[in-house]
């Protein structure tokens, strides 16, 4: 069953890079009036926030220090500079290859025994990886619904 959830997680996280590669660099900046965020930052937010749960919240690391744009995109935050096209790109690579080497330290037995956490927004108590994992896909597909919701504010640009 966990590979089903490797490939739903992978599957969707395609979907998001279609719907971001099929608008303009300033489409994915734009926050559109009455949202305080952006489709890009909804989209580099999936990418930290999966690595964070899976890896700093189950206590395998200590920090976020090593998740590549964790400030920018982390919980409680917000749109603070125009995204690039090369932050783009590498966005969308580490979408797929972040989620590739989570499946690939889950495999050699990493998460075997995690440190359960509360997630802070629901509170629900997370006790295995799989369940992390679960929480994950909807997490990604919230957020890709705000992106297409955020896409109607933004065809105009």
């Amino acid at each position: 069953m966990i590979n089903e959830v490797f490939d739903f997680i992978i599957n969707s996280r395609k979907a998001f890079i279609q719907l971001v590669d099929g608008l303009s660099i300033e489409q994915l900046n734009k926050i559109p009036d009455g949202y305080s965020n952006n489709i890009i930052w909804n989209f580099g937010h999936i990418v930290v926030s999966t690595q964070t749960l899976c890896y700093v919240r189950t206590g395998i690391l200590a920090d976020a220090s090593s998740i590549k744009f964790n400030e920018f995109y982390k919980k409680d935050t917000r749109p603070t500079y125009t995204v690039t096209a090369e932050e783009v790109a590498e966005l969308k690579a580490l979408a797929l290859d972040s989620i590739e080497k989570i499946k690939e330290d889950y495999a050699n037995g990493m998460f075997a025994n995690i440190t359960p956490f509360s997630t802070s927004t629901y509170g629900v108590e997370m006790k295995s990886i799989e369940e992390v994992l679960v929480t994950t896909i909807g997490h990604d597909n919230v957020h890709y619904g705000y992106a297409w919701a955020l896409k109607k504010g933004v065809e105009k640009v």
